[in-house]
């Protein structure tokens, strides 16, 4: 598996697959052809469908300022939902062209190249092998990925956390409507500081939480800089949680970059062995997983051992087992940014669960793991991150009088 800093980057929303993915590749081209006298970029798939809601044309001319992008909706048999062609042209005619896929989480693969944007770093390829490995040695996960990773790992998650928790305070603070044909009000102010008479102490706690999962989300709608958990679509939940933790339960902050790095483990195993795009396998390969790793890393920020730890993150996926990504207008909003806060939620319910039941569980993490891939490529196309189906169809069938309802 390769280093954890590749789960977390750093980059504007509000679509890891869509913006950051394609801005990425897109700069990677005009890096390799940079004597081209004009570019052409075709969208695909998913990122046709729902690339203008995504932004994934400003995101594509960022990188390649200038070029003419050609959404392709009638193309079938794609080798991956989220395909890419960037042409390179010389006097009018292709110099070059290379098909560049946006795989989840801002990161690219590029057809026919051994192209690896991060080195290999764990021997081991699944959660149980991490299993035995921290048995055979009797360490704990944490020290466990500071052998493997050294301490840069551990530089690089301060900057993150440092993002992330920027990303909760701008949208604690912000207030208006959210771009887009839905002209959603931001909500994370208000559940922030509305209090409800004689609120009980679980009340205020999942109320705060939610408000943090929302002050991420809004701003990921709203095209800001935030840090992908794994995606940015999902990018609300660890934060919400973890940001609870440290600023309303006095977690210090080395025990939260602990917390970072066991969640970064989390979503590397299943990045490796399924994968985290909508577009591939639905909302349960996006908010499932960041359930998952929310989940795991406040089990290790609760100091509970391992098989915890890999039972926490096994219920928060299991529950989310074949849901579909279905945005709705094509923007990362409805039912995305609610989502984010029901998810995070969860996982405090997930760790909850995982401390007194671990020992009576039956299905491994791995389990699950490849339980999600199965459904999400059993899952219809509809249903995958295209728009066309589910809430984002039944939406527009209705009047006006009832969406104000």
């Amino acid at each position: 598996m390769q280093s954890i800093k590749s789960v977390y980057k750093i980059g504007q929303g509000p679509s890891s697959s869509h913006t950051v993915g394609p801005y990425r590749a897109a700069r990677l081209f005009s890096e390799r052809y940079p004597d081209a006298d004009a570019y052409r970029v075709t969208l695909y798939g998913s990122l046709a469908f729902t690339g203008e809601g995504h932004g994934t044309k400003k995101a594509v001319c960022s990188g390649l300022p200038g070029a003419e992008v050609v959404f392709d909706r009638e193309a079938v048999d794609l080798p991956h939902p989220n395909t890419m062609l960037f042409t390179a042209l010389r006097d009018g005619v292709p110099a070059a062209q290379k098909r560049i896929f946006s795989i989840g989480g801002g990161s690219i693969r590029i057809e026919g190249e051994a192209f690896d944007e991060e080195q290999e770093v764990y021997p081991q390829k699944n959660f149980t092998e991490i299993l035995d490995a921290c048995r055979a040695r009797d360490i704990t996960l944490v020290q466990f990925i500071r052998e493997a990773e050294g301490e840069s790992l551990w530089e690089y998650l301060k900057t993150v956390w440092q993002a992330m928790r920027d990303s909760v305070k701008r949208g604690l603070q912000a207030d208006g409507i959210l771009p887009g044909a839905l002209h959603l009000t931001r909500k994370a102010k208000l559940l922030y500081e509305k209090r409800c008479y004689n609120e009980s102490a679980d009340v205020t706690m999942n109320r705060l939480i939610a408000a943090y999962a929302y002050a991420v989300s809004e701003e990921n709608a709203d095209e800001h800089l935030v840090v992908t958990a794994p995606t940015c679509g999902s990018c609300g939940v660890l934060p919400a949680v973890l940001y609870y933790m440290q600023e309303d339960r006095g977690f210090p902050e080395e025990e939260i970059i602990d917390a970072l790095a066991a969640a970064g483990l989390i979503g590397n195993v299943i990045r490796t062995n399924a994968s985290i795009s909508g577009a591939e396998c639905g909302c349960q390969a996006e908010i499932g997983s960041a359930c998952s790793m929310t989940a795991g890393g406040l089990a290790a920020l609760f100091g509970l051992n391992i098989a915890q730890i890999e039972y926490a993150a096994e219920i928060a996926m299991e529950h989310h087992l074949g849901l579909t990504c279905d945005p709705v207008c094509g923007l990362v909003q409805i039912p995305c940014i609610e989502r984010n806060a029901v998810a995070s939620m969860r996982a405090v319910s997930a760790v909850n669960l995982s401390r007194f039941l671990y020992t009576t569980r039956k299905i491994s993490f791995d389990e699950v793991v490849a339980t999600m891939y199965r459904t999400g490529k059993d899952m219809d196309e509809k249903y995958r991150e295209t728009s066309h189906g589910g809430l984002a169809e039944l939406y527009s069938t209705k009047s006006d009088h009832r969406r104000s309802l």
